[in-house]
């Protein structure tokens, strides 16, 4: 959008607000051209305790139905990608260290048309929610789960049926947006071939999973499905190995529980993970043809028994995707 009267380009000759006209006000130099060029070039960097500082920044009318993607990463990788509608980029002004970055961001922008705006970090602030956005903020459609049925899933194809090699994993109701970011860079730096997630009672794919994502959502495609006990009913169907997760192994009744060290795997394997509060539903626990736990290294205090959701995740994926690799050579 058009700068505001408070904000003029650089090259303006004249400063804003109480120094306009005004060569006694406003700092060092009583007006003289280089300090006006001094306070002009720290508008950027330092808040102005001013009038109209509070208000709505101009511009920042978002599309209908958009989202701010905020950080490097994120935004990045979405323009580089494309897997979503993209609206408009914003860079921060004066962004000092990141320039490269910002130099890149901006050329991505303009190789597929997308309008750039440089605004103060203050703008930033507001549209990332006050979040960590590292200068760069991306408006852009939501990103959205991909359906089972499109995919021909629950069936697998021969292709798959073949490889013994896959390893998926699926989440029950993950609920917290930094916990499912986690667990989706996990699941792409570690090689799972396919993540999904139940429909229901489960996060969206919103930015702050793209940010604790690191940018994974954005590169890597999440499915779902309205019928988690039929899907994992159709893979057992399959020939999959189903194999689900617990921290306490006296809470699991007829189901076998075992160690992830000694867990061993010759089919395509889903491993499922549960709610970060209730864990594994019982209707889940049942579909499983095993348990897998994750032995402590002490003795641990009553209360401090478990671990958060996605870092239990990442030592059980390495586990099982390290013997993935061993199988491959």
């Amino acid at each position: 959008g058009p700068p505001r009267e408070r904000d003029p380009p650089a090259s303006a000759p004249q400063v804003p607000g109480a120094v306009r006209g005004q060569p006694g006000h406003g700092g060092a130099g009583r007006g003289s051209a280089a300090a006006r060029e001094l306070w002009l070039s720290q508008l950027d960097e330092f808040p102005r305790a001013r009038k109209g500082t509070g208000r709505r920044p101009v511009s920042l009318q978002r599309t209908r139905g958009s989202e701010i993607v905020f950080g490097l990463a994120p935004c990045s990788l979405a323009l580089s990608r494309a897997r979503r509608a993209l609206f408009r980029l914003f860079l921060q002004r004066g962004s000092g260290s990141r320039r490269p970055h910002m130099g890149e961001l901006a050329l991505q922008a303009a190789a597929r048309g997308l309008p750039v705006l440089r605004v103060p970090r203050r703008d930033l602030d507001a549209l990332s929610g006050g979040r960590v956005h590292q200068g760069v903020c991306l408006e852009a459609a939501p990103l959205r789960f991909q359906p089972l049925e499109e995919d021909g899933a629950p069936g697998a194809g021969d292709e798959e049926r073949r490889d013994r090699q896959l390893v998926w994993l699926v989440l029950e109701h993950i609920q917290d947006p930094m916990n499912l970011g986690a667990l989706l860079r996990s699941a792409y730096f570690l090689g799972v071939d396919r993540v999904v997630t139940s429909h229901r009672n489960s996060c969206p794919l919103t930015p702050t999973v793209s940010k604790a994502s690191a940018g994974a959502a954005e590169v890597f495609d999440v499915y779902s499905t309205d019928d988690l006990q039929s899907f994992l009913k159709a893979k057992t169907a399959e020939g999959w190995e189903v194999v689900g997760t617990v921290s306490k192994p006296e809470d699991v009744e007829n189901v076998p529980v075992i160690s992830c060290l000694e867990f061993q795997w010759n089919k395509p394997v889903i491993i499922v993970i549960g709610s970060e509060g209730e864990g594994l539903s019982l209707e889940t626990q049942l579909l499983c043809h095993r348990m897998l736990t994750i032995p402590p290294g002490r003795a641990l205090h009553p209360g401090i028994e478990s671990l958060n959701v996605s870092v239990a995740a990442g030592i059980l994926l390495h586990s099982i995707c390290s013997q993935k690799r061993r199988h491959g050579d």
